[in-house]
């Protein structure tokens, strides 16, 4: 055997780790920096043996871990993370614990129970490369487990290793929850939030009117910044997830609810330029020490509002404070205590003076915008709160709480009209994922007009409505009303994208991509306008810019179960029908349920395999006996069997159900080989889209 001073050479995936921010939180309080270091070594220490890593040593704040696979040392890695990152869930920011994670495998030396070598030495470099929460690897770790991790690797386009002579290529492996998957705006979002929805080209439920043709000559909005010359001179602020504070996680309601109304209070201000929400909570939890300079990078803005809510019993504590991006400046902060019942007059305070911190100019209007409270009932806002909370959920649960919260505020504020474009809301997701589309868009009009009648300058009201008269395929109403909402909040993001699938279906392609690049510009890390630019690609037949753009969605959200249906129809246009499935089977692993069987078996059945297509059928029959399903699933699968009557048998159920999927009749090209059919010719007609 060996002694201990025997030099031993071999190959081995060796890890560091970094914990985020402990020289900085030693410094301000020392006591909670050993207690936080502590703890974070007991998780990580027990996660080491279940993938065979051997602990060489601690570095300060970090570990210096060796395994015998690469794909063991990259498992341990995910689940460290997921493991603090569940521990985060809850805790303040200031006890949140995050690392940093870097992975090579290389020759290395032992030797006296330590490690030298150049496979060290890269490791070390690599791991700083990591984001907070993040995981860096190298080329040689890629090679052996790509195709092995169900996780997304993107490579660093310059990593730069110091003191580092051999050429190294870095990949961020993108895990689960490092991007929100889900958005939480008005409307027939609903199933491209929910439940990915039926609706990419002809079968798709509502979300994917979220989609459309897309011109090559166009640049894709996810590689082309906003200009600084063309924000320098506007006012701008992102409005951070305020930290829950209070001992009961459950108060987390008011935390977020107090973001949102932020940022859609703000974004109503002429002259302010707000990021969305789903831009803004994609910062949610992270406190790493240049989380403003990311902020400003990423969002385009020059300061951000943060600030944190506790609760205990009745009383109520709000912080706020406003900061200059470019050095961290505080503008301005200010503490707020009182009952929550005095919740809204904290949210029209803090509101007042961030736009006085930030000199905006404020006439009628303005002044107007921030003196206007939702309601006068604390109650019913705090009820309100929960019904957005559990809304955001996107579960059948989530969305019934939130229908009996709304319900219950409306019995305490039968003039809340926000509660009414709440319950409108929910009923938009609910359509042709867990409710016929008919049903749903009768409900969502009853109360979009409700809250019209009660507030004709609500802009959500607006948008809401816009999508019914949609439905009802009055196009051109429809389209005033997204106009007369934009008009009353020109940072309402969502309206921009609505529009532009409406204009798409349309037909009216180059109008529908200058709205998306507007809703990108004002929430750019909002995955599904992101995605929209795949579905503008493949609709104009542009199948490899399709393709390459919903990779880029699938980098940025993992869980995108439509980026694998539309990477499967590209893939079948392109003639790969067994890509094409692949693809499409892996879109039922993170979203399950009917929206993506029939394109499954119409890729089955176009391929040759038409058992496997009939199984399918069978399926979704067994399936519509105990939960609504779009009739355009059905349709798809009999287009590729070649039975085309029953096709359109389908396709008028879906007319006369209202589904969705019939506003992209004229521009769908699955529908290319019964175009010309008369019943066709004359479904597109009764949709108004025979022009």
């Amino acid at each position: 055997m060996p002694s201990e001073n025997t030099e031993q050479r071999k190959l081995a995936a060796i890890m560091f780790t970094d914990m985020v921010g402990y020289s900085a939180l030693s410094q301000r309080n020392e006591a909670l920096a050993l207690e936080l270091l502590e703890e974070h070594r007991g998780v990580l220490r027990e996660l080491f043996p279940k993938y065979q890593g051997t602990e060489i040593k601690t570095t300060g704040d970090g570990f210096l871990v060796e395994f015998a696979s690469a794909l063991d040392a990259v498992r341990c890695a995910v689940e460290m993370q997921k493991v603090l990152a569940e521990r985060n869930q809850g805790q303040p920011a200031e006890r949140q614990v995050r690392i940093r994670i870097g992975i090579h495998l290389g020759d290395i030396v032992r030797k006296q129970g330590d490690v030298y070598g150049d496979g060290v030495n890269i490791a070390a470099r690599i791991e700083p490369l990591a984001e907070p929460g993040g995981i860096c690897i190298s080329n040689s770790v890629h090679d052996q487990v790509e195709n092995k991790v169900e996780y997304a690797l993107v490579r660093l386009s310059k990593p730069e290793l110091k003191n580092i002579q051999t050429s190294v290529q870095v990949y961020r492996l993108v895990i689960d929850g490092s991007r929100p998957s889900a958005p939480s705006h008005p409307r027939r979002r609903r199933q491209a939030i929910a439940l990915g929805v039926l609706a990419v080209l002809a079968a798709s439920s509502f979300l994917f009117l979220k989609f459309g043709a897309r011109p090559k000559s166009s640049a894709s909005a996810t590689n082309t910044p906003i200009a600084a010359a063309a924000i320098a001179d506007q006012k701008s602020i992102a409005v951070l997830p305020f930290v829950n504070m209070s001992a009961d996680k459950n108060d987390e309601y008011l935390s977020d609810g107090m973001t949102e109304e932020l940022i859609n209070v703000l974004a109503k201000v002429p002259g302010l330029r707000v990021p969305g929400r789903t831009s803004c909570f994609a910062f949610k939890g992270k406190n790493e020490e240049d989380i403003f300079r990311k902020v400003g990078d990423q969002l385009h803005v020059g300061t951000v509002l943060e600030g944190s809510v506790r609760k205990a019993g009745d009383q109520l504590r709000v912080t706020a404070q406003l900061i200059n991006v470019s050095d961290g400046y505080h503008l301005w902060s200010k503490d707020y205590d009182g009952d929550v019942k005095d919740i809204l007059n904290f949210q029209s305070n803090v509101a007042e003076q961030v736009v006085q911190a930030l000199q905006v100019k404020l006439g009628g209007e303005g002044a107007r915008v921030l003196a206007k409270k939702p309601t006068e009932n604390p109650e019913a806002h705090r009820l309100y709160l929960l019904g957005r909370y559990e809304f955001a959920k996107y579960t059948q649960t989530g969305w019934n709480n939130a229908i009996r919260y709304y319900e219950q505020a409306l019995r305490i504020d039968p003039e809340f009209a926000l509660a009414y474009c709440g319950l409108a809301d929910n009923y938009a997701y609910m359509g042709s994922v867990v409710m016929p589309e008919k049903e749903a868009i009768a409900k969502e009009k009853e109360f979009a007009q409700k809250a019209l009648e009660l507030d004709p300058e609500l802009a959500e009201a607006h948008m809401s409505f816009a999508l019914t008269l949609v439905a009802d395929y009055d196009w051109r109403n429809g389209l005033k009303e997204f106009d007369r909402a934009l008009e009353l909040n020109p940072n309402l993001a969502f309206a921009y994208e609505l529009q532009s699938w409406t204009l798409n279906g349309l037909g009216r392609f180059d109008e529908a991509i200058a709205k998306t690049k507007k809703a990108v510009e004002l929430d750019p890390l909002n995955p599904f306008f992101q995605m929209s630019l795949s579905f503008y690609q493949y609709w104009a037949r542009q199948y490899d810019d399709a393709i390459a753009q919903a990779r880029k969605t699938l980098a940025m959200d993992p869980n995108s179960a439509i980026s694998h249906v539309l990477l499967g129809l590209s893939f079948l246009k392109k003639g790969d029908t067994a890509g094409a499935i692949a693809e499409l089977q892996k879109s039922k692993a993170p979203d399950p349920g009917a929206w993506y069987q029939g394109f499954l078996g119409y890729a089955y059945a176009i391929s040759g395999e038409r058992a496997k297509a009939e199984v399918a059928l069978r399926e979704l029959e067994e399936l519509a006996k105990r939960q609504y399903v779009s009739p355009t699933a059905f349709a798809t699968i009999y287009l590729g069997l070649g039975q085309n009557e029953k096709c359109l048998d389908w396709l008028e159920k879906s007319y006369e159900q209202q589904d969705s999927a019939c506003w992209y009749l004229k521009i769908d090209q699955i529908y290319d080989s019964v175009r010309n059919e008369p019943r066709f010719q004359a479904l597109l007609k009764k949709v108004g889209l025979d022009q």
